[in-house]
């Protein structure tokens, strides 16, 4: 092999080694340290943007190598232009790629400072449009016409629709559960099937709710669209606790009520600081057989303070009422037995015995 013979591999080759040289530079040195100062100076949105940019500047530098050593090679006209629009189309490919990445980075972002909850419904939709137009924007630019492609996929999305009548449904409900404000993310819902739980996600298919528990209940966007649902998050999270109590026919009313008030105002100091303005109060409502009922209204945060609230009133209010001797009187029974009755069922017994 002549000198002469390699001399036209010099200059395509040095292209592709340069790319991959400064491709390896740019994403290991410089990208590296980029993502470090935005890292410390927590410039928002910056991880949205390093992720989206994760190995595509070393991508773009290999491409340009590459497309520097096939206008640098003597290849045929045709040749050359096929290769320059594989390298063209993959290039925008990339820069699709990462509007796509970007667009639904930022969407999420934008719906967590706004609602305060994140749907990938609607990022996964803003990606898919993305990735829609830029395969139309590389078949235009490689030379594809794109009007058939169009004709086709309306014709043919009549009978997709036919075929995926389920999923399409419940892509529509998702849209309408968000668009109509009924859920979002992190609302606490209850089913009327009595699972509850907090809604994690939505997605193009289904809706995630976690329960309590920690367990994962998966319900189609099109069942939730059309159940009846209690959700304990609108039109506010704060909430009323109600809690039915009961004391002896002997207490002094207004005492009871008096402490009872401040209970409830130390419960609400320890789980719903921000509502304590909120007066706890109490309704005497019933003469029972045993006591004396009433039913206590306490504001709380949201529908996960319930339990603890129930908790921490019990607690609270017994050891108190034992502390001001108020009693909460339990069932009692007695029975009154007439000594005429059993002397009368003996006097029986021994005639019977005599008869016999």
């Amino acid at each position: 092999m002549t000198i002469e013979s390699i001399q036209p591999f010099i200059a395509p080759v040095l292209f592709v080694l340069i790319g991959l040289m400064a491709g390896i530079i740019a994403e290991k040195i410089i990208f590296s340290r980029l993502k470090s100062v935005a890292d410390k100076k927590h410039i928002p949105g910056s991880d949205i943007i390093f992720s989206s940019l994760r190995r595509i500047p070393f991508t773009w530098f290999v491409l340009a190598g590459f497309f520097g050593a096939i206008l640098s090679y003597s290849l045929k006209q045709d040749v050359t232009t096929a290769l320059q629009k594989i390298v063209i189309a993959i290039f925008l490919f990339t820069v699709t790629l990462v509007l796509a990445r970007l667009a639904a980075g930022f969407v999420s972002l934008f719906m967590q400072r706004t609602e305060g909850v994140s749907t990938s419904l609607i990022s996964n939709l803003v990606k898919t449009l993305v990735f829609v137009l830029g395969s139309l924007i590389i078949f235009q630019t490689i030379g594809i016409e794109i009007t058939p492609i169009i004709t086709t996929l309306g014709i043919g999305g009549l009978a997709v629709g036919l075929a995926l009548q389920d999923t399409l449904a419940n892509l529509f409900s998702g849209f309408y559960l968000i668009l109509s404000k009924q859920v979002k993310t992190g609302d606490y819902i209850k089913l009327d099937s009595e699972e509850e739980g907090y809604i994690t996600d939505i997605t193009w298919r289904n809706i995630t709710i976690e329960e309590l528990s920690k367990n994962t209940i998966i319900v189609p966007n099109s069942k939730l669209a059309s159940a009846n649902f209690t959700n304990y998050h609108l039109p506010v999270k704060e909430l009323t606790l109600t809690m039915d109590v009961g004391v002896s026919y002997d207490s002094d009313l207004e005492q009871v009520e008096r402490i009872t008030v401040e209970v409830a105002k130390e419960v609400m100091q320890e789980i719903a600081p921000d509502l304590v303005e909120n007066e706890p109060f109490i309704r005497f409502h019933t003469f029972n057989d045993f006591s004396i009922d009433f039913t206590l209204y306490m504001r709380i945060s949201e529908f996960f303070d319930l339990r603890i609230g129930k908790h921490l009133f019990v607690k609270k209010l017994h050891k108190r009422y034992n502390q001001e001797g108020i009693s909460i009187p339990f069932p009692i029974r007695d029975i009154y037995i007439k000594e005429n009755v059993n002397s009368n069922i003996n006097g029986n017994t021994k005639t019977n015995g005599a008869m016999n």
